[in-house]
């Protein structure tokens, strides 16, 4: 391949903001809100036309668990949004905070609400193109692209909430990928099919993977639907008649890489295609008429980059449950790392690694993952943050990226109106006394060991 080198040119630059915040998915839309609600100038920008990511816009039909088993983990802003989702879910009891599921549509609003009403602006239908760089400073300045072609966008502060960590890995911030041979946890494309027997989707059998059995091992067994790759096959009542589906794995898929995404959206929609004629041939009760009424517009990434920041997560830190002086929220949900397709079994549906914590049990999550080494202005949050690959499978998923969404905005705020900005002066316990204050879940952690890198003050 050829290189193109790009002509000088002037673009139009809005350099009214104290914090723009890229992503608008769970971390993106709580680290604007947490901003604003701060009074910093917020600007959010979101590359599709709905905040939420995964619970909107890839249809992910339910919530990993928002409970430690004894009481809710991920406060605050979380909270507040899981509530919401329930209370506009009649089919979903009030006290149902795990495994909750999904109205996407509902979801969307609620973001929309969340974001707005804290009074952040939000860019829709925006990508980010370019991140310039000014020495030790950090980014100087963004590059979007949208409809008005190319524009230029400056704040004190930036949060990179894309998910892949595109603004810090662009900025020149050093990460991790994959595995120790730059291997991918497969993709997942979500689904939902509509005019499902609803009474006997509950009552006669099922379509989840479990160890005593169920339609998806007829299904996998049979050999009749090639498309169908493993038992993966998470499922919830998602509205009346709808059920949403996380199901299948798509191979090989890298989203920093738009080639590689555009196959895995054709074959994902193979996949949902088999699973609605192989669920009404082996659960007609349920599914004989039911209709694929929607596939996600984004397909379901599970890791890409991993920040190098100024402290790094690891499994220890995990099964030790471990506290940190500067932790911005607690993580109790399983390490939950999907298989690539040679070591897919038939008895584990696609799970290779699965390590759960104990009823009660948490571990911290420090400020400094959310500090890239080497950029002065710039905080992450999300999937992206600065761990090992195996804690990276527990702390993607959506509940723990709306906490550390939401210390992340708060952060980006103090940083803001520092006279020369810098994430790493934050006052790490004026923070987490704000959090607390906000309805986070922060128990005293006197004792305590700091990590690498000291205690983030």
């Amino acid at each position: 391949m050829t290189e193109y080198v790009m002509k000088e040119r002037a673009m139009q630059l809005d350099d009214s903001w104290d914090v723009i915040v890229v992503g608008g998915g769970p971390a993106g839309a709580t680290a604007a809100a947490s901003a604003a609600r701060e009074g910093a100038r917020t600007l959010l920008i979101e590359a599709t036309g709905a905040l939420g990511g995964m619970g909107t816009s890839g249809l992910v039909p339910a919530w990993c668990p928002f409970t430690d088993k004894e009481r809710i983990i991920y406060g605050g802003m979380a909270e507040k949004v899981l509530k919401s989702c329930i209370a506009g879910m009649p089919h979903v009891d009030a006290e149902h905070f795990d495994w909750t599921p999904i109205d996407p549509e509902l979801l969307k609003r609620i973001y929309d609400e969340l974001v707005t009403e804290h009074g952040a602006t939000v860019l829709f239908n925006s990508f980010l193109a370019a991140v310039e760089r000014e020495g030790e400073k950090g980014v100087d300045a963004l590059v979007v692209a949208n409809k008005s072609g190319l524009s230029a966008y400056r704040a004190n502060v930036y949060v990179d909430a894309t998910g892949d960590a595109d603004l810090a890995a662009w900025a020149g911030a050093e990460f991790e990928k994959g595995d120790e041979n730059g291997d991918l946890q497969p993709a997942t494309h979500c689904f939902t099919l509509t005019n499902a027997d609803i009474y006997a989707y509950q009552h006669c059998g099922g379509i989840k993977y479990s160890p005593h059995g169920s339609a998806i091992d007829a299904i996998v067994e049979s050999g009749k639907y090639p498309d169908i790759p493993d038992r993966h096959a998470c499922n919830n009542i998602v509205g009346p008649g709808a059920i949403g589906f996380n199901a299948g794995h798509v191979w090989p898929v890298d989203n920093t890489e738009p080639f590689s995404v555009s196959r895995g959206l054709v074959q994902g929609r193979r996949i949902a295609k088999a699973f609605r004629d192989a669920c009404a041939e082996f659960f007609p009760e349920a599914f004989a008429n039911a209709h694929l009424s929607q596939t996600a517009p984004l397909l379901g990434i599970r890791e890409t980059r991993r920040i190098a920041g100024d402290y790094r997560l690891t499994i220890d830190d995990f099964t030790g449950l471990r506290s940190f002086p500067d932790e911005i929220c607690r993580n109790c949900y399983f390490i939950d790392v999907h298989r690539q397709p040679d070591e897919i079994g038939t008895e584990k549906g696609g799970a290779s690694t699965a390590i759960h914590l104990k009823k009660g049990q948490s571990h911290g999550i420090p400020y400094r993952c959310l500090t890239p080494r080497g950029l002065s202005n710039v905080l992450v949050a999300g999937r992206c943050i600065s761990t090992d690959r195996a804690v990276q499978g527990s702390t993607r998923v959506m509940p723990v990226c709306l906490c550390m969404g939401e210390a992340a905005g708060l952060a980006a705020s103090m940083a803001a109106t520092m006279r020369v900005p810098d994430v790493r002066a934050v006052n790490t316990a004026r923070l987490r006394a704000s959090l607390r204050d906000y309805g986070a879940y922060l128990p005293e952690t006197e004792g305590a060991q700091p990590g690498a890198g000291g205690d983030g003050e």
